[in-house]
């Protein structure tokens, strides 16, 4: 498991209205344990997309990255840490329209 240490979230612009709902980025950085597989002196964070439409929103894509060297590493989150992210974005989506 991992801890939230900041985050920010942004209104991913449409120009074309391609996409159906609004979507949102968030760069939420973490703190991992060091005997977490996932964890990197150089600190981590978690790149989201969470799309809000009328009849349900979510988390469409994560990625986890080094902080430092901005390395993509390929590893999956748990179910019950994605789900924290969810709750998370669902949380805080609304500051991204600020």
């Amino acid at each position: 498991m991992f801890t939230i240490t900041s985050y920010t979230v942004e209104l991913v612009k449409d120009p074309f209205q391609i996409l159906t709902g609004q979507r949102y980025e968030f760069l939420i950085d973490i703190e991992v344990e060091e005997d977490d597989e996932l964890y990197s002196e150089s600190g981590l964070y978690i790149r989201v997309i969470y799309n809000v439409e009328e009849a349900k929103s979510g988390l469409l894509k994560y990625e986890i990255y080094e902080k430092t060297t901005q390395l993509y590493l390929d590893f999956e989150l748990e179910d019950e840490e994605i789900a924290s992210v969810e709750a998370f974005c669902k949380e805080h989506v609304q500051e991204g329209n600020e």
